[in-house]
Formats: structure tokens, sequence, C-alpha cells
């Protein structure tokens, strides 16, 4: 008997996601009826993103799971009406890009490659950065994500200190957690990538006291979650000089209004939350590894803690 897996997510992505979910599943050796409209007494699983029509989870009586497309949950993880497990997305592709862009960002401020593309003139300015072993970087968030991209800052040479609320170890970086391993890990950090995950405990984290507590002239590299950030403190730190420059992907409001002091800042870069977007046949793929494991008693990857937000 097929298993029932409802899409549920925006209409763009279902054009997306319906072939290489399809291929996925039947590779992992599913059989599945896979659609968009099913009978909430029907229904197995559900993969799912946010969207307008779908927040009460109450006539799924006999699914086993919600999959998320998403690697944050926040704006899911507190329905009362999801008593079944909820997984978030842990994707390689999406890791990589992650990777990607933090090691890019990291490298352009390090060699301070801005300085040279606005000084084309034919004017010769020498400017030398120093070795990456001599600029000290900091992730906050040690995640799947935040591990990998300490890791691969680690391995470009630079000394990463990591900060997570609860004790980690990851081999290469300095692992501080709580109240005063966030202070030291703020105080050596020249470069500060913010990759924690939304939560009541990191919104509103990096705020003036904790901007005083940067080297003076740190870059700021957000990818994860906007709300990690005070803007006004940011943008005061940055007027001022103590913050060099702020790269940021991700906005309390999105896509961030026209009118936001960030886009005319000079010391500030949006980028469009493109840092790691989901890819469709890397994602599918963990989906229907996901559903085969449930199928085969085995336990689910990826399971969200409610306690902890994530």
């Amino acid at each position: 008997m097929p298993v029932n897996v409802l899409f549920s997510a925006p209409p763009a992505l279902w054009s997306e996601y319906e072939d290489p979910l399809g291929r996925a599943l039947s590779e992992a050796g599913i059989d599945a009826t896979l659609s968009t409209d099913l009978p909430a007494e029907d229904v197995d699983y559900i993969v799912y993103a946010p969207n307008d029509h779908m927040s009460d989870f109450t006539p799924f009586t006999r699914a086993r799971a919600v999959l998320s497309l998403w690697a944050g949950v926040e704006g899911i993880v507190g329905n009362d009406t999801i008593t079944m497990p909820l997984t978030r997305m842990v994707d390689p592709g999406l890791t990589q890009g992650m990777i990607d862009w933090v090691t890019g960002h990291a490298l352009r401020h390090h060699l301070d490659i801005d300085y040279f593309l606005a000084n084309q003139s034919g004017a010769w300015k020498p400017k030398v950065p120093p070795l990456a072993t001599d600029r000290p970087v900091t992730v906050l968030g040690l995640g799947e994500l935040g591990a990998a991209c300490a890791q691969a800052l680690a391995g470009l040479g630079f000394p990463v200190t990591g900060w997570s609320r609860s004790p980690k170890s990851i081999d290469g970086i300095t692992c501080l957690h709580g109240d005063d391993g966030l202070a030291k890990a703020l105080s050596s950090a020249q470069i500060l990538v913010l990759l924690l995950p939304r939560t009541p405990q990191t919104e509103d984290l990096l705020d003036a006291e904790a901007l005083n507590l940067l080297p003076r002239g740190a870059v700021i590299l957000n990818p994860g979650r906007g709300p990690l950030i005070v803007d006004d403190a940011l943008l005061s730190a940055l007027d001022r000089g103590a913050v060099a420059h702020a790269t940021l992907d991700v906005f309390r409001v999105e896509p961030l209004p026209a009118d936001h002091p960030y886009w005319a800042h000079p010391q500030v870069t949006v980028t469009p939350h493109i840092a790691s977007e989901t890819r469709p046949a890397s994602a599918s793929r963990v989906i229907a590894d996901n559903i085969r494991r449930a199928e085969a008693g085995e336990p689910l990857l990826h399971l969200v803690d409610r306690a902890r937000g994530y």
C-alpha cells in the first residue's frame, strides 16, 4: 500500500519539487502517492514550507511526521497543533552554499577587496593584508551550518573561535559557551559570523553592549537570522567606526524595505537572503531518506527540539 505524502508549500515550489521529490522517493524504494491535494485523514507525511492556507495540523490524524523544507523552523515550532514529530532541513547542498557564502565574504573582507575595487583610477596604492593566521574569526552558533563554516575557515588558516549556548567540541576550533564564553568570543573577533537560530534567547543578542566588546574595526557577517542584531545599535557602531563593515543576508523584515538605512549605508553590503538556499534535488533526497527511515521503524533524522526551538 503506498504512503501518502502531502506537499504543503507555496505553489511556486511544487513545480521545483514535484519531479526531484518523486524521483528521490522512488530511488529510496518508497511506493508513494505525492500530491498537493490529499484528504487530511489519509496523509502519512507532510512535506512543509510555511504558506498562507496551512496552519492547523489537527485534521492530519494519521500523519507520522512533518518534514520541513527549511533549516529554520521558528515560524512553525510554536504551532501547538503539530503533535507529530517535526524535522528541519539539514541538506548537504544547503551546508555547502553556506560555506561558500561565509568563506567568500570572509576572504573578501580579510583581503580588503572592496578597497581595491574602489581604487581603480590608476593610482598605485598598495595595502597588504595580514596573513589569515593573524586574523581571528568568531562563529556564533555551532550547529550543522556553524560547525561546517568554522571548520572551513580554519582550513583556510584563520584561528577560529566558536560559541554556542551549550558545550561543543570541534577539532581545530576553540569552543566556548555560556555568557562568559560569549564575551570572550566577541572580544577577539576581527571577523564575526552569526549562524545562530532565532530563539527567545538569541533575539537581539548583538546589541550595543555586545558590539562594544568587539575589537575596533571588526567586520560582521550575518547569514543566520535578522533578529539576532539590534539594527539601530549596529548602525550606530558603523557610523562611529567601531564596526568597519557589515555584510548582511538576513533581516527582520524581508524583502528589506527600500527605505531601510542599510541600503544607503556605505559600510553595509546587502545580499537578498541567498547565502544558503535549499536545493530541490539534494533536499528531496533528505526528505525521502527520512520517510524511508520512518517506514523501516528507524529514528527520524534532524528532529526539532521543541523546548529549544530548533
